[in-house]
């Protein structure tokens, strides 16, 4: 079948980037002088992830539902082997609390390990459980808790998930911390890296590195044109003249992005309402990393820790079908800023 949809400054290849879709007709939003949002001209060819869950979301958009409640609950109410991606970041155990809540070092095992349950239980075999988890420092000693690795073990050891691979975020903006021992003693470096989890139920999970290729290196472009005269390396390695352009270079395990999204709509729009936005979101790098890694178009991803829903956000970009779960209704109503067709009953901005 042909399907043929006017889309502004681009064609409909490149606009849906080669998916299989059905065309739709919907009218251009306008705001704040320019277009607010780009069409949104298709939907999933899959049934909607809200009939996964039996409970009434707190809102659906086109690809995807967000659900207020405790996500170990919300959980509970998924099929068994229902999704193909969870990507998360629940609250660290840091020392000094938080106003989005967090769990003390000593417990924290034992707080996770349920919704850890929940997840493998509701993971297709070929699915992964990305898990964002930021280090900590012990309470008044410049040492390092071990609390991150005794979650690493707890879901392996306990829960049967494994290791796929252990990934990291670099954040080049982060605030030197603890103040005491890096800015006053100068006894201990500015910790700039978090992990990144990445568990599969299977030994091999659904991915292809393919799909997240970097742009190739200056001198990598070079070889390319000029080629490589075949020779044995000091390591031992033997390498061929046969170098070809693969479309780009596989990426690293160490993904860096500024936790800086200052300028965002998000951020503008919570401004603009008097809003408070949610204190700690991590950027969109990250979920869409392993969304593009990790998934198929019209696979189910769910962020059960959404905070300020950068997962489902990325996921509705992306064209995969979305689920976030969040305790706290303010989070849940200003994260429809990021949704400009689903804002809701969201304040009104400030008169001027």
């Amino acid at each position: 079948m042909k399907y043929t949809a006017a889309v502004r400054g681009s064609s409909l290849k490149a606009a849906t980037n080669g998916l299989p879709v059905k065309a739709r007709k919907y009218p251009i939003v306008q705001g704040a002088g320019r277009v607010a949002e780009t069409l949104d001209l298709f939907k999933p060819d899959e049934p909607h992830p809200s009939s996964l869950v039996a409970a009434k979301p707190a809102y659906k958009t086109t690809w995807g539902a967000m659900y207020e409640g405790d996500s170990a609950l919300l959980l509970a109410k998924l099929p068994d082997e229902s999704l193909d991606l969870v990507v998360t970041s629940p609250p660290y155990a840091l020392h000094f609390k938080k106003e989005y809540g967090n769990v003390d070092k000593d417990g924290y095992v034992d707080w996770l390990r349920p919704f850890g349950q929940e997840i493998y239980r509701a993971l297709k075999p070929t699915g992964s459980f990305v898990l964002n988890i930021g280090g900590s420092y012990n309470a008044g000693t410049p040492t390092r808790s071990l609390y991150h690795f005794r979650v690493l073990l707890m879901l392996c050891d306990e829960l049967g998930f494994h290791l796929a691979q252990e990934c990291f975020w670099y954040n080049p903006a982060k605030l030197p911390s603890p103040a005491e021992w890096v800015n006053v003693r100068r006894m201990r470096v500015k910790d700039s890296v978090e992990y990144v989890f990445w568990l599969s139920k299977e030994p091999l999970p659904k991915a292809d590195n393919r799909r997240v290729l970097a742009e190739y290196s200056p001198d990598m472009k070079r070889l390319l044109v000029r080629g490589y005269r075949a020779k044995e390396r000091p390591s031992g390695h033997k390498i061929t003249n046969k170098f070809t352009d693969k479309g780009g270079s596989i990426p690293s395990n160490l993904i860096e992005r500024g936790n800086n999204e200052s300028n965002s709509d998000y951020i503008r729009l919570c401004g603009e309402r008097d809003l408070k936005p949610h204190p700690a979101r991590f950027p969109a790098a990250l979920p869409e990393f392993f969304t593009r890694f990790l998934t198929d178009p019209d696979d189910v991803v769910l962020d059960p820790f959404a905070g300020s829903n950068m997962t489902g956000s990325v996921a509705e970009s992306l064209k995969r079908r979305w689920l976030a779960f969040e305790l706290e209704p303010k989070y849940i109503e200003t994260s429809r800023l990021r949704f400009p067709l689903h804002r809701g009953p969201v304040s009104a901005p400030k008169p001027r």
